[in-house]
């Protein structure tokens, strides 16, 4: 009779956090994607800028971004470098602006760094992943391949990190959409300061 006391005890308890639970969860859920109709909707606010904006460009969950024109190949040699904070990514690269019509070619096994022509700029209250393009990926090109989570409040291009993991050499066209801005809202507000606040332009 003790044993089954407890139990019941227990069910009781369990029973009354799984109410409190769904108290807490039938109010807004923050952090939610935004939608394709979200997303307008906030470009309409100004919680979300893009330059240059294309409409067309926005899809069901996201929008895609251009690559520019502009990348970083990694200097040959065997150095050996540091991973720390203060390590300098170009000390290691060496950038290149591509004339019009002309394209990256990216060899397999390698890495370079590439750059969208559009900025992005932030609301306070939201931020985002930045992810490649599934068409992309099925040819063995990895568009970002790290770092893809984009901070609230930015104002800034975004660096892709490119790899080429197929048996083909690749010809990366500036202007194609290689990558895809997924926005997320956030519980709270915040706004990011960090070293690369100030990618804008060619500063990167």
């Amino acid at each position: 009779q003790r044993r089954v006391h407890g139990d019941a005890r227990m069910d009781n308890q369990t029973s009354s956090h799984i109410d409190n639970h769904r108290t807490v969860m039938e109010g807004p859920v923050p952090g939610a994607v935004l939608s394709k109709d979200e997303i307008l909707k906030a470009v309409d606010a100004g919680d979300i800028l893009i330059t240059p904006y294309d409409p067309s460009a926005v899809g069901w969950a996201s929008i895609d971004l251009t690559l520019s024109n502009e990348f970083r190949f990694y200097k040959p040699g065997r150095a050996v470098v540091s991973i720390q904070e203060d390590t300098d990514y170009k000390s290691i690269t060496e950038k290149v602006v591509l004339p019009e019509g002309e394209t990256f070619l990216l060899c397999p096994g390698q890495a370079c760094l590439g750059i969208t022509t559009e900025s992005v700029q932030l609301a306070p209250h939201l931020c985002g992943l930045l992810e490649g393009r599934s068409r992309f990926a099925r040819l063995g090109l990895f568009v970002h391949i790290t770092a893809g989570f984009m901070q609230p409040g930015i104002n800034n291009r975004q660096v892709l990190e490119i790899f080429n993991a197929s048996n083909n050499t690749v010809a990366l066209v500036p202007g194609t959409r290689v990558c895809q801005f997924v926005f997320l809202r956030m519980h709270g507000q915040s706004k990011y300061s960090g070293s690369f606040s100030a990618q804008l332009g060619t500063n990167w």
